[in-house]
């Protein structure tokens, strides 16, 4: 592969259209599709390319669209562990296959991949720390200052695109958090067990009481490896911003998990771990920053793109990343009407994260699973109705509302 094409001293003041801060998902989107229409863009991120990430590496169907749209689906997809269904497992065994098209690729590989592909479109990247952003006297964002080292440097751009992931910091410089603490908690590790290839075949995803409130997950990666983690949402309480983590121990949960779920536990006598757990904040329902400032957009898990519920993200970092793009490319003069652009795009997701914070209850109630497994066993549209929920075509929120409980003994 190419060297990375780093730079070494600011650019000249006119010489960026868009500075994107992150190298993931979402800034690599969106530092891709705004180099490929032809605008000069500078990526930075304070890890080098290829720098690991806390995540079940899930891809479903709208991160296959939005790579898609990028042109890197095919690429993604060589190297990635195709699944054809989601494996739903109840506290008392039972289990429904809902299909769908999925694929497990390791952060690490999938972040490398498509800041590289970022890097061909013709943006450039820095590795450096983000500070703070630049403003002139009306408070507009006219770029940032990054350090290196013991060294500061200011990068200005025409736009600044801030795809910092969950943690607040970033936010908090940029005076756009609204809420400090996150929303939710995962705990993920690898374990390469070759003997295992072929028998988890599908994205495991197990409710129980020892997990509760949260979820536990196997996914199979390429190379004989599994992904196995836990993740609970709405782990921290969000009074006046700030708030407090509830009573809440991932690794506890995380060991409760492997006790009750006998593929977890072969999974784990079997195999031998690929480094070691690691835990990360989510950001998620849209929620927990402003999206936007004059000269500022904030994208991805920085803009809480993570749903609720399931924890998937990838999908939905990239489509806010080119929300943002399309409305620089769109009204790239006008930039209030760019931000204008940009936040009813965002608008547009609202209703739907919603209907995942209500679909959310499973992880509190870990019985709906086992009432929703039971009937998907006995009735094909239910089951079509699941799949739509994966392929975003169903809403989440019907499968446990009153009215979606009366359904499921009619259907």
């Amino acid at each position: 592969m190419p060297p990375f094409r780093l730079l070494a001293a600011p650019v000249n003041d006119s010489a960026l259209d868009v500075l994107v801060i992150g190298a993931g998902p979402a800034g690599s989107a969106a530092a891709r599709h705004l180099a490929l229409a032809g605008l000069r863009v500078q990526m930075v991120d304070a890890q080098p390319i290829g720098r690991d990430k806390v995540c079940g590496d899930g891809l479903i169907p709208d991160a296959h669209q939005a790579l898609a749209r990028l042109g890197l689906l095919d690429a993604v997809m060589a190297r990635a562990q195709r699944a054809q269904a989601v494996g739903c497992i109840g506290p008392r065994g039972g289990r429904i296959d809902v299909p769908g098209a999925l694929a497990v690729l390791p952060r690490q590989q999938l972040d490398e991949l498509m800041a590289r592909a970022a890097l061909d479109a013709g943006a450039q990247f820095l590795q450096a720390r983000f500070e703070e952003p630049l403003l002139d006297a009306q408070g507009q964002v006219l770029g940032a200052r990054l350090r290196q080292g013991d060294q500061t440097q200011e990068l200005r751009a025409r736009w600044t695109l801030l795809a910092t992931g969950a943690q607040p910091k970033a936010l908090q410089a940029a005076g756009l958090c609204t809420r400090h603490t996150p929303s939710g908690v995962a705990l993920r590790g690898y374990v390469r067990a070759p003997a295992l290839v072929g028998q988890i075949r599908a994205l495991e995803v197990v409710w129980n009481q020892a997990v509760r409130p949260g979820y536990g997950w196997i996914f199979p990666a390429p190379g004989g490896v599994f992904n196995i983690g836990v993740g609970v949402t709405d782990s921290h309480s969000a009074l006046h911003g700030k708030g407090q983590k509830k009573d809440v121990n991932l690794r506890a949960i995380f060991d409760a998990f492997v006790a009750a779920y006998p593929p977890a536990q072969r999974l784990l006598a079997e195999g031998e771990w690929v480094g070691e757990l690691k835990g990360a904040p989510l950001r998620c329902s849209l929620s927990g920053a402003q999206f936007s400032r004059p000269g500022l957009m904030v994208v991805g898990e920085a803009a809480g793109s993570t749903y609720s519920f399931t924890g998937e993200g990838i999908g939905k970092a990239m489509q806010t990343a080119l929300l943002a793009a399309d409305a620089i490319l769109a009204r790239h003069a006008d930039e209030a009407a760019t931000r204008a652009q940009y936040e009813a795009g965002l608008a547009e997701l609202v209703p739907r994260y919603r209907l995942y914070e209500r679909a959310n209850r499973v992880n509190a109630f870990p019985w709906l699973a086992d009432l929703l497994i039971w009937r998907a066993r006995k009735s094909p549209r239910l089951l079509r109705r699941m799949s739509g929920v994966l392929e975003e075509t169903s809403n989440p929120g019907n499968l446990v509302s009153l009215k979606g409980f009366a359904r499921l003994f009619l259907e």
